[in-house]
């Protein structure tokens, strides 16, 4: 089957005029024209979409079919297009951008927009895929990606430091439980000689109750730590600074609920 699609716009004039006169004058062609239109694209779909007589134009059931399949077509891309309120936003993040910092965001968005956002956790390296992948709208995570498919904005230095239930030498560092967030996480980048016991927790608030019961130490960002937590801060000698990015696909023109959640990010930031 080889369908021409430029016939369906004939096509669906003359069913929703129901006068192949009325729709030549709409498209500003000669009325032959469209019947020839119709014809092959009749003859492309092997059936028969109009009944002409006279005095009356009939769209058959296949006809109708295709003239509301049509119909649902245009519907739907005014949607994308042109009713952008109604977008959702996917959005991926780190798990503790988005308990200590995100959520506020969200707070501040939700005044301004009626955007519904959808909000998915996830590795730097995961969500960066998922973002080239059309998975995900925007990112939140401490990766800058800067290439011809996405683009990065820096937000603020992320600053970090390791904290205990109280005076920790670090020179004890490989002999005390280790509490992290995932294999990756700062700890097992920094110190080669791990404890006898490491303990893994994807949540920082969790990791911070844990420290907090003396359960080891960690390192956290500084923006998740408040003064409600009774703990020691410790800077970390030779740590390279970590900043987070929002990123997104290249876009030549940011799409208007995207647009505005850029703006209240950088309302909200830390």
């Amino acid at each position: 089957m080889n369908i021409d699609y430029r016939y369906l716009k004939a096509f669906h004039l003359v069913g929703e005029l129901l006068n192949f006169s009325k729709a030549a004058k709409e498209l500003k062609i000669a009325q032959s024209a469209v019947s020839r239109q119709i014809k092959l694209l009749e003859e492309a779909l092997a059936e028969q979409l109009i009944i002409r007589s006279s005095k009356k134009v009939i769209l058959t059931d296949k006809g109708k079919e295709l003239y509301n399949l049509i119909n649902q077509f245009e519907m739907q891309t005014q949607k994308i297009f042109f009713h952008e309120e109604e977008q959702v936003i996917r959005v991926g993040i780190l798990h503790g951008l988005l308990e200590n910092w995100f959520i506020k965001v969200i707070e501040a968005f939700n005044k301004k927009s009626k955007n519904p956002i959808t909000v998915q956790i996830g590795t730097p390296d995961d969500l960066g895929k998922r973002l080239i992948k059309g998975e995900i709208d925007v990112i939140f995570t401490s990766e800058e990606i800067d290439n011809e498919l996405v683009t990065s904005l820096k937000l603020f230095e992320e600053h970090m430091v390791l904290i205990s239930q109280g005076d920790f030498n670090l020179k004890d560092i490989s002999k005390t439980p280790w509490i992290i967030y995932d294999e990756n996480d700062y700890l097992m980048k920094l110190y080669k000689k791990r404890p006898a016991r490491i303990i893994q927790v994807a949540s920082i608030t969790a990791i911070i109750k844990m420290v907090e019961m003396g359960d080891g130490v960690a390192i956290v960002p500084v923006h998740a730590l408040n003064e409600r937590h009774n703990l020691v801060q410790q800077e970390i000698k030779g740590f390279k600074k970590t900043h987070i990015y929002m990123t997104t696909l290249n876009y030549k023109s940011w799409p208007a609920p995207i647009k505005l959640l850029k703006e209240t990010v950088m309302l909200q930031m830390i």
